[in-house]
């Protein structure tokens, strides 16, 4: 910094001429290190398969520039000699050290910028790769957005109070105050924030999948916010439920699994004297014909029990999606009662026999 003093104190005397060299340097610095690194990082991006790094190239461009101009201007400053004295040589208005700290501070303010642009654009990177990263997704970028947001606003805050000389550590306990504060107060919302981070970290549903909640809810899953998950029942009505009563709740997940598929239990009672292997038969017919059944695994019929009025079997056939329930219970039982009445099996129905004696 002293030879740097020396050589422009031999090409220059007038303080601001010295100044104009510093700071017409520093734009040719600027431009030649934003030249120089954007084309080697550009040579560098090209030989990648993503285009993240493509990105970062372009985000560097700016900050780059303003930072070298900004530090220029700084030393551009300090040959200038601001500063007044008092008789004994203590200084009286510190020109400088003002300057230097407002300088420092929009160096922050440009590189927090950055942070935040450069904080989006990782995130939607991760955001797209589901498989690797699962709790950064389209309906939760929102919130790590935000956050992170906050983390670089509060870093970058902490380097402008540090710059001007101020108490840190009276501005964390501020802080904390008004966060306690804020937790009592919203603690609801809060729980319901936690809960949608610890459901989208979990998944134990995934947009698009049916469940049934302990309290008989049961839909498909169309919303999974930070506060509430919304679901579309059969009836087509959406239920919002708010994420702290989700991540309280048992849910069963029915197109969770290895597989989509969803077992349909269907009991039929026939009289006693049917034909047992009449009725296996038939009802196996039945299932196997319909286009809406699965062949794997394929439908089975057991007996279940001797009722009090009838002999007990269940059917046991696959759809390939929850939501078929319906309309696959409805077939089979139409079609069912139609084969059980052309082939003369009679379905049971309760019957009570009475005998009186004289006394």
């Amino acid at each position: 910094m002293e030879q740097l003093k020396a050589l422009l104190d031999s090409v220059a005397t007038d303080p601001w001429l010295r100044a104009g060299i510093i700071l017409t340097a520093a734009f040719l610095l600027a431009f030649i290190a934003d030249w120089t690194c954007t084309r080697l990082l550009k040579t560098i991006a090209r030989r990648t398969k993503t285009d993240l790094d493509d990105q970062l190239v372009e985000l560097f461009h700016r900050p780059v520039q303003v930072t070298v101009v900004l530090l220029g201007a700084s030393a551009a400053f300090l040959q200038l000699d601001l500063n007044s004295f008092d008789q004994k040589g203590a200084v009286i208005t510190d020109w400088e050290g003002g300057i230097h700290n407002t300088i420092q501070t929009l160096i922050t303010v440009v590189w927090m910028l950055w942070g935040f642009r450069f904080s989006r654009l990782l995130l939607r990177v991760l955001s797209k790769d589901t498989k690797r990263f699962q709790v950064i997704e389209p309906t939760t970028l929102p919130l790590f957005d935000n956050l992170a947001r906050v983390l670089i606003f509060g870093f970058s805050v902490y380097l402008m109070v540090s710059a001007w000389g101020g108490d840190v550590s009276t501005v964390l306990a501020s802080a904390g105050v008004m966060g306690i504060a804020l937790g009592f107060a919203a603690k609801d919302s809060l729980s319901n924030l936690f809960a949608g981070v610890f459901i989208l970290a979990d998944a134990p549903y995934r947009l698009g999948d049916f469940i049934v909640l302990d309290s008989g809810e049961r839909g498909e899953v169309v919303h999974i916010g930070i506060r509430s998950t919304r679901l579309l029942t059969r009836d087509d009505i959406e239920i919002t439920i708010p994420n702290a009563v989700m991540g309280a709740a048992k849910i069963l997940n029915e197109t969770g699994g290895a597989s989509p598929k969803r077992r349909v239990r269907i009991p039929v009672g026939v009289a006693y004297g049917s034909d047992v292997d009449q009725v296996r038969a038939v009802l196996m017919d039945v299932a196997q014909s319909m286009s809406m059944i699965c062949k794997d695994p394929l439908p089975r019929v057991r007996f279940r029990r001797f009722g009090d009025s009838t002999l007990d079997f269940e059917l046991l056939c696959w759809i390939p999606e929850p939501v078929l329930r319906g309309r696959a219970t409805d077939e089979l039982l139409t079609n069912i009662y139609k084969r059980f009445d052309k082939d003369g099996i009679q379905i049971a129905f309760p019957q009570l026999d009475v005998h009186l004696h004289r006394g």
